[in-house]
Formats: C-alpha cells, structure tokens, sequence
C-alpha cells in the first residue's frame, strides 16, 4: 500500500472528513502533518478577530502529527508563521512514497515541495482562480513567480473550471490536472428526521419572521472581500423582503449603522448549528467582490439545505454550482441594480430552486475527493 504524506496548516471542518475517509477506505496509507503547532485546540482568526474552536471533532480517525514549528508569529495568515526546519526529515522517516501539499505561500510547504521534488511525486491541492486579474505589470510579475512555483509540484488536484484554468495560465498540463471537487459534508446538513426544519421554525418566530416572509441570508465573516454592505443596501430597497446577517468581523459596525428595519443579525455560529442556520432564510446570498473568494463553501452547505443561492461572478464556484433560474442567479460583483434585479427575480420558486440545488450538490462530495486522491496516487 501507497504512503501518502499530506501537509497543511491546521485542521479544518472541510479536510478533517475527508483525512478520516481516506483512512478507512484503506486504499492508500496517510499520515497528515499539520505545520501550525499551536493550532491543536483552537485556532485565532484574523478576519473574525476572535478565536476559533470547532465543534467538531477534526483528529479523529486518521493518524497525523503536529510538526515543531520555531516561528515566532506562529499562523496561516503570513509566509514565515509556518517555519517548521524537520518537517521534511519527519516525512522521510515516515517513508512516504507521495507528498500532497495544502497551500504552498508558507516558508515549510514551498521547501518541502523544493526538497522532495524529483525525490518521490509531489501533488498539490489548492483552488486558486484568474478572476482577480487585471492587466498590468503587477499580474505578468505574478504569472512568472507562480510558473516558477509551480514547476516545483508534479500533479494538481484541482477543485472546478476556475481552478483548471488558473492551473493551465501557470504552466502545469492537462496530464498534470486531476479534478477532485471541492465539497462539503452533505450528509452532516441533510434534514432525515426533519429535526433542523422544526428547529429553525422555532428560531424564525424568536425572529418575528412570519410563514410568509422571505429571507435572504449572508453567512461569513463581514469583510470587504464578501462585501456584505452591498447587501444591505439592496435590502434598503427591498423593504418587502427580510435579510440576515450572520457571523463577526470588521465591518460590523458600519453594517448595523446602514442597515433598516428589515436587516437582522446573529453572531457567528459554530459547524453543529449551521445546517439549522441555513434553514432559516429562503435563499443565501454570497455577493463578494473579492479579491481572493476562490470558491466559497457555504454556497455548498446551502445547496445541501436544500436553498437557492445567489452569488457574484467573482465567486469561484458559481460556473460550476449556480445555473441561472434553476437553483439560482448570477450577478455581476458590486452591481448593486444586477443584485436588487436578480433579488427579484426569484419571485415564488424558492422551493423548486432548493430542491435543484440539493439534486446538484450530490455530485460534490467527500467520496469524489477521496477516489480523486486514491487515482492520482496509485498511478
């Protein structure tokens, strides 16, 4: 059997799962050597501005090891927060016979892909995207420094078109692209018992939402990246329709200062409480104007709730997961009239749209990662 050594910074709600999956599916062996040390229990989010802890339990089942790491600024949110000097001496202990790299803008991962390439395959896992190009001298200096990057890796796992595309504009090949679609835990957010419907009913009314009224929701961090306020002000002009807002972060103030009677917010919730979260509102709503929304999962987690959805065009994953008046509508980023229009346009077929989005999302699944890395693997 295979060994396959994964890297990456910290455990995540999106990973963990799929660690666990490749584990027991026992076609390949894995070890993953998380590179954040001090990232074991909870974590320090800059964006939210508070610490993280999930609610669920992400070492289980897998093994994996937290690597020494020497920074003094320990963290994913800058190059040198991720300098771990025997984290490639671990993995040649270990006798892996593959490496798969998360991310490769941490000082650790890019040398461990420059020490091991040519040494055993080195795959790469990320869902980057062109959508943020301008032209200009800035994006031909990028476009030179990521071909050098990417020479480093052998093999890409790539998460949908944009991520294809941003793989091919950066020199690797199509024999180099494995699809392996970014997803989500759908069996953790269906409602079998309709337990998370009755629940979220009872929340409404502690809302004042009546039976009849329809709720558009945000749920993320309030940063200038998913621009929430563009939101609110398509609320301002859709006094018929309830909005909600859900999660923390630096925009916070200035949203609630802008925002009318028919806006409505809720702190950030933990994983076990999103799939009732979602279940509250008719329609959610991801209008980033970026840069750097390279997919944006909850788009996934609303899908399998059986919602229609609503993006920007500056969201990764909307080519793939949105089709325009089937499970949802497409607005042009920062439009505030294309978004108050395609508000509009949903009129009654909030329900039919849902059930679209929940058929749809079946094909983004964990499984369809773990055999995409099983295949590219054993080849």
């Amino acid at each position: 059997m295979k060994k396959l050594a994964i890297i990456t910074t910290h455990p995540i709600q999106y990973n963990a799962p799929v660690f666990k999956l490749l584990s027991d599916r026992k076609q390949i062996e894995i070890k993953v050597f998380y590179t954040w040390e001090n990232s074991k229990d909870k974590v320090f989010d800059h964006k939210f501005g508070k610490e993280i802890k999930w609610d669920l339990p992400l070492l289980d089942g897998y093994n994996y090891t937290f690597v020494k790491n020497i920074s003094k600024n320990q963290g994913s949110h800058n190059y040198k927060g991720i300098d771990n000097p025997s984290l490639t001496n671990e993995i040649e202990q270990w006798k892996a016979d593959a490496i798969l790299i998360f991310g490769w803008n941490f000082k650790s991962h890019f040398n461990a892909m420059k020490y091991f390439k040519r040494k055993i395959p080195v795959f790469f896992r990320g869902d980057s995207t062109l959508l943020d190009e301008t032209a200009g001298i800035r994006t031909i200096i990028r476009r030179f420094v990521l071909k050098y990057v990417y020479k480093k890796i052998d093999f890409a796992f790539y998460v949908g078109k944009n991520g294809k595309d941003y793989f091919l504009k950066h020199g690797l090949t199509e024999k180099q692209l494995i699809y392996a679609p970014h997803a989500i835990d759908n069996n953790r957010f269906d409602d079998k018992n309709n337990e998370y419907c009755q629940k979220a009913m009872e929340w409404r009314k502690k809302l004042n939402f009546t039976i009849n009224d329809k709720v558009f929701l945000f749920v993320g961090k309030f940063e200038y990246k998913k621009n929430p306020l563009l939101l609110i002000g398509a609320a301002r002009q859709l006094p018929e329709y309830k909005f909600l807002f859900v999660g923390n972060g630096e925009l916070e103030q200035k949203m609630k200062l802008e925002s009318g009677k028919n806006v409505f917010y809720l702190p950030f919730q933990n994983q076990t409480i999103m799939p009732i979260i979602y279940r509250l509102a008719d329609v959610y709503v991801l209008p980033s104007q970026g840069p750097g929304e390279t997919w944006g999962l909850a788009v996934n987690e609303a899908m399998a709730c059986k919602k229609a959805v609503l993006s920007s065009n500056k969201v990764g994953c909307a080519v793939d997961l949105i089709e325009d008046n089937k499970n949802g509508f497409v607005f042009q980023s920062n439009n505030l009239d294309d978004l108050v229009n395609k508000i509009c346009l949903f009129e009654n077929n909030f329900i039919d749209f849902g059930e679209k989005s929940k058929d749809k999302i079946k094909d983004w699944s964990f499984e369809k990662i773990a055999i995409s890395f099983e295949l590219g693997i054993g080849n």
